[in-house]
């Protein structure tokens, strides 16, 4: 009963629509009939501002992050669930959250969240390489996707150099599958040339 309490924690930490509640409490506005409809943190930058757009994004890696650690708390210490199958459950549940009809963000943020409760050098790598690919691509979406596949390439390095730690390989495989699955409408508008760019960068 504790490792199924375990885990519907974790679904539901991941659920939590951080779009949509600073939407509706501070700005009167339901992102989701906004811009792209998503709620995460790229369409509520583009709807309601930096601010929102910066809150929502800490908000949501937080949420991969806390569910990451949530095995850590002494209540749970004895169902040895792994870390990273609480931190994947948690990205589910961003991407389909119970609280706002399973309609979600796109894995990005949490998933980052995600690493940094596991491993945070990869979370600092990719946090810096994300700017830098954004300067040059200025396409959060495309920039999100290469990411994903620097995070794959940087697992298989550190399980040949540093740790063999396979299931970091399959969940960062995971993440990256469904980061690619929830863009599909973001490469028909890259491949299109019509993909929105951002422009403070």
């Amino acid at each position: 009963m504790i490792t199924i309490l375990l885990l519907l924690l974790a679904y539901l930490i991941g659920s939590l629509p951080s779009g949509l509640w600073v939407g509706k409490l501070f700005y009167n506005i339901d992102i989701r009939e906004h811009g792209s409809g998503n709620l995460g943190g790229t369409n509520t930058f583009r709807t309601l501002g930096k601010k929102a757009g910066l809150v929502v994004t800490i908000m949501d890696i937080l949420k991969g992050t806390a569910a990451t650690l949530l095995g850590s708390l002494a209540i749970f210490e004895a169902t040895n669930v792994h870390p990273l199958i609480l931190g994947i459950i948690a990205v589910i549940g961003h991407m389909f959250p119970i609280f706002a009809r399973f309609k979600g963000g796109k894995a990005v943020a949490t998933s980052g969240g995600l690493l940094l409760g596991y491993n945070w050098p990869i979370f600092v790598i990719l946090i810096i390489g994300f700017f830098i690919v954004l300067k040059l691509t200025k396409m959060v979406s495309l920039t999100s996707m290469i990411l994903s596949i620097v995070a794959v390439i940087y697992s298989v390095i550190y399980y040949f150099t540093v740790d063999k730690d396979w299931p970091l390989i399959i969940i960062v495989v995971l993440l990256a599958v469904f980061i690619f699955y929830r863009h599909r409408a973001n490469i028909k508008r890259i491949k299109a040339g019509t993909e929105p760019k951002v422009t403070w960068i």
